[in-house]
C-alpha cells in the first residue's frame, strides 16, 4: 500500500467513525438535568450505526478483564480507597477488612453514587466472603452514626456538607439498627474507622501493594468480570461498556 492509499484508508476510517451513533446518557444519569418523565430530545440518527463494540472514547479493556483492569481503565481516582486500605493494614485489621476498604467506594467511582454501599456490595457478592460484602454494604449506613467505643466520631465534613440539622432517611435508621445487632457489625464499623475523609497528597499508594490480599480473598473469574454468568455480570459489562447499545 503506497502513501496515497494509506491516507485514503485513514480518511475512510475517520469518516466511518463519524457514522457511528454513540448512545447518550441514560435516564438515570440525566435525572435532575431534565425531567425523566418527558421524552428525550430528538436525535437525527438516519444513516448512522449504533455503537455495538468498544467505545473509542474509552481506553480498551482486555478480553478477560480482572478487578485491577477495572481499577486502571474504568474506576475514577482511587486514592481514597487505596489510602483507606493501607490505613487498615497499618491498624492491624484482617485482610478481609483491608479488601473491603480497597473496594468500598467502587460504585461511587465507577457506577452510581446513590446507595453506593449497596451497589458495591452487590457487585462483589459473587467474588468475596459474605463478611466483606456486609462491611461494604453497611459502611454507607454506619458512617452517619458515631461509635466512640471504636474511635469513630461523626465527620466534621458531614456538618459542612449536609448541615448540623441533617437527619438520614428512615430506611437508613432502620438499616443501622439492623447492622448494629449483626454478628459482622464490627467488620462494617472497622471500615468506617478506616474510611478516610482527608488525604495526604504526599502519600502515594500503589494498587499492586494489594495484589496478595486480592489474590487470597477475591475470586477472580477465569472468563473475566462480566463474562462469567454471575448474577452481577451485567453490571460489570455496564461499567465496561457504559455507552454500548444492546
Amino acid at each position: 500500500m503506497n502513501s496515497l492509499q494509506i491516507a485514503e484508508a485513514a480518511e475512510h476510517a475517520a469518516s466511518a467513525e463519524l457514522d457511528k451513533l454513540v448512545i447518550v446518557k441514560s435516564p438515570i444519569y440525566t435525572s435532575g438535568e431534565r425531567d425523566p418523565r418527558n421524552p428525550p430530545p430528538p436525535q437525527d440518527s438516519r444513516g448512522k450505526l449504533h455503537l455495538m463494540g468498544h467505545d473509542p472514547r474509552l481506553s480498551r479493556m482486555p478480553d478477560k478483564p480482572t478487578l485491577f483492569d477495572f481499577f486502571r481503565h474504568r474506576f475514577g481516582p482511587a486514592a481514597h480507597m487505596l489510602q483507606s486500605a493501607r490505613l487498615a493494614q497499618k491498624n492491624g485489621t484482617s485482610e478481609k477488612i483491608v479488601l473491603a476498604c480497597l473496594l468500598h467506594d467502587i460504585a461511587s467511582t465507577g457506577f452510581i453514587r446513590a446507595d453506593h454501599g449497596y451497589w458495591a456490595a452487590q457487585l462483589f457478592e459473587p467474588y468475596v466472603d459474605e463478611e466483606v460484602a456486609f462491611a461494604i454494604r453497611y459502611h454507607q449506613v454506619l458512617r452517619f452514626y458515631p461509635d466512640e467505643s471504636v474511635g469513630y466520631t461523626y465527620p466534621d465534613s458531614y456538618l459542612r456538607l449536609f448541615g448540623a440539622d441533617f437527619k438520614p432517611e428512615a430506611y437508613v435508621e432502620r438499616e443501622y439498627q439492623y447492622a448494629r445487632n449483626h454478628k459482622w457489625y464490627m467488620s462494617a464499623r472497622l471500615l468506617t474507622v478506616n474510611d478516610l475523609y482527608a488525604f495526604d497528597p504526599n502519600v502515594q499508594v500503589e494498587l499492586e501493594e494489594f495484589t496478595d490480599v486480592v489474590g487470597r480473598h477475591f475470586r477472580q473469574p477465569a472468563e473475566g468480570l462480566g463474562f462469567d454468568h454471575s448474577p452481577t455480570a451485567h453490571m460489570w459489562r455496564t461499567i465496561n461498556w457504559p455507552t454500548r447499545y444492546l
